[in-house]
């Protein structure tokens, strides 16, 4: 069986419906469905039947797409295993990262790694670690950048593995009129009863925040940090940054010292199947060096 094909019936597997498995594979939705055309051909087997306006995998279809999840699975591992014997980086990296790892930590490692690998072609995807991981199970991504508070666990899935970049620190910043603006250290608590600016429900940032302050309800539900601090200096509330989305205190805005201080894990993650790439490995290393070049703001 044509491995093109197999790819497409697990994309439809996956993704529940023929634009969404083009868009996985990159693909036209035309081109899906002359795969699975082919497949069926090819197989003698209905795969797949209607289902109002869409399409759902037959009995025959479901067993099939799970052999050939696992066949796609071999195939990765044994492209990764004659990459690592060619010792050759070369080919295409997808890196999914949340979004202040794309604006303070992805452009210089990525900029560093195609300068040293110029056959090698990276793409960057912005996304919640949620997703991020996601996409690294489904092959969407082939390394995924992740923060990880400790309040919430980050969970990884079966055949990932993972190493830790670094910690990040967070601070509470307030209107620099604000009545906690040179106070010396104390709980993130006694900020409870403020006007939050916070990151959206389903980031991992707003979970952490209101496991470790129940019942906050934010006000502002905003996804850049640094609009978050331009709301902040215009007086609408407080905020939570993280060091590394900051790399100096935005004027009109104060520093409020926590304790204890609010740390996040960075860690870079992978598909167990493709860690011999070698591709992969320099793309860690790249990342292992912006991380120890990053601004000293940060700690």
């Amino acid at each position: 069986m044509d491995l093109g094909r197999l790819r497409a019936l697990d994309a439809i597997a996956t993704y529940g419906s023929v634009l969404a498995a083009s868009e996985a594979l990159h693909i036209t939705p035309s081109a899906v469905s002359q795969q699975l055309a082919k497949l069926d051909r090819e197989t003698g087997t209905r795969l797949l039947e209607r289902d109002g306006r869409g399409l759902r995998l037959t009995d025959a279809g479901r067993i099939l797409a799970g052999h050939a999840a696992r066949v796609l699975s071999a195939v990765d591992e044994a492209e990764s295993a004659l990459a690592a014997y060619h010792e050759e980086v070369t080919g295409t990296i997808t890196v999914a990262g949340f979004a202040t790892a794309c604006r303070g930590l992805l452009p210089p490692a990525l900029a560093d790694l195609t300068a040293r690998h110029p056959q090698l072609s990276v793409r960057i995807v912005e996304t919640n670690p949620y997703e991020a991981m996601d996409a690294l199970t489904r092959g969407r991504a082939d390394l995924a950048v992740a923060d990880d508070w400790p309040e919430i666990g980050l969970v990884l899935p079966p055949g990932v593995a993972h190493t830790t970049l670094g910690h990040d620190s967070a601070d509470l910043i307030v209107p620099s009129g604000h009545p906690l603006a040179g106070s010396p250290p104390g709980p993130l608590a006694r900020a409870a009863g403020e006007r939050w600016i916070a990151s959206p429900p389903g980031t991992i940032c707003h979970d952490w925040l209101l496991r470790v302050l129940p019942g906050v309800q934010p006000d502002f539900l905003v996804g850049e940090f640094e609009t978050q601090q331009t709301l902040v200096a215009a007086g609408f509330g407080v905020a939570l940054i993280p060091r590394l989305a900051r790399a100096s205190t935005m004027p009109g805005t104060a520093v409020v010292p926590v304790d204890p201080l609010p740390t996040r894990r960075v860690v870079i993650a992978w598909r167990k199947a493709t860690e011999v790439r070698p591709a992969l490995g320099a793309a860690v290393a790249a990342l292992r060096e912006a991380w120890a070049r990053r601004s000293t703001f940060t700690d």
